[in-house]
């Protein structure tokens, strides 16, 4: 047994994680990948920030080779039906409930799973966009993803015949997959213009829309305190907010299992599952009221 008045480390961890949600709210809320595991969604990094698989398909080499977007239209029909099927989890589910209670004022998302929104969230910036639709980089046409995997079906049957498991599906929509000769796979085009299309979401090494990023500052700005939620902030898109939150002097806390970008000047870090601590979070906080504007 503990001694009387001696907290467990995790207890105090959760007492300074409840008291700084009810003392900076309302909150601006930024995800990862690590949210979005308890659905079933790999995340891209372990506990060391390193990566845990072969790095996605760059912007660069995407645009540029149609050897890149035969690897990555290959591994995207054969990890698609598994992440459009994936359902939101109890973390999804307890930040909603935190915005009802109006502890969370915005949820800034570098997922591009849509499972915040499905979870009934509204105060929602996919700031890396979505992977169920899909863009046309020659006249910016826009269809369902669902569509381009019909087409992509139609055109490369032999596809049908690769099966993954949930366990080689990526964060970014794709599985992992054996060794094949993709030169024959014949890549989706644009119905309007027959132009190159991709997800749209941003690909490593392309920029956030502007607009879109100052969207999301001008909602920090408007905010108390910051909670990081299952991201390594190992990409400067999601850093950018702590970096503001410092000039704003906005404290910030994260839950995330493992190291993270912004390790050092984090008020509070808990270092549990995001799913768990979040549905504690809504239970032990919603109590507290509608915090102020």
């Amino acid at each position: 047994m503990q001694p009387d008045g001696e907290l467990r480390p995790r207890t105090r961890e959760i007492d300074a994680l409840d008291a700084f949600v009810r003392d900076h709210a309302p909150l601006f809320v930024l995800t990862g990948a690590g949210l979005s595991t308890a659905s079933g969604i790999a995340d891209y990094r372990g506990r060391d920030g390193r990566w845990k698989r072969t790095p996605p398909v760059m912007y660069a080499d995407f645009v540029r080779h149609e050897t890149s977007r035969q690897r990555y239209w290959a591994r995207g029909f054969a990890g698609w039906p598994s992440f459009r099927d994936a359902k939101p989890n109890a973390g999804h589910h307890a930040l909603a409930a935190l915005e009802e209670a109006g502890l969370v004022k915005a949820v800034v998302t570098q997922n591009v799973d849509g499972l915040h929104q499905r979870a009934r969230q509204r105060a929602v910036i996919d700031l890396h966009g979505r992977l169920d639709r899909v863009v046309c980089l020659d006249c910016g046409a826009s269809e369902s993803r669902d569509r381009v995997q019909d087409r992509l079906g139609s055109a490369n049957p032999w596809l049908r015949d690769i099966h993954v498991d949930r366990t080689a599906l990526r964060a970014d929509g794709d599985a992992e997959l054996p060794t094949l000769d993709l030169k024959r796979l014949r890549t989706p085009r644009c119905p309007v213009c027959s132009g190159v299309v991709k997800p749209d979401v941003v690909f490593f090494g392309e920029n956030v829309p502007k607009k879109r990023v100052d969207d999301a500052f001008a909602r920090l700005e408007r905010c108390r305190g910051v909670l990081i939620v299952g991201s390594s902030l190992a990409v400067y898109s999601g850093f950018r907010f702590c970096r503001r939150a410092q000039e704003l002097g906005l404290p910030v806390a994260a839950i995330n299992d493992g190291v993270t970008r912004a390790d050092e000047f984090l008020m509070v870090k808990d270092n549990g599952p995001c799913a768990d601590v979040l549905s504690r979070l809504a239970v032990t906080t919603r109590c507290a009221g509608t915090a102020s504007p």
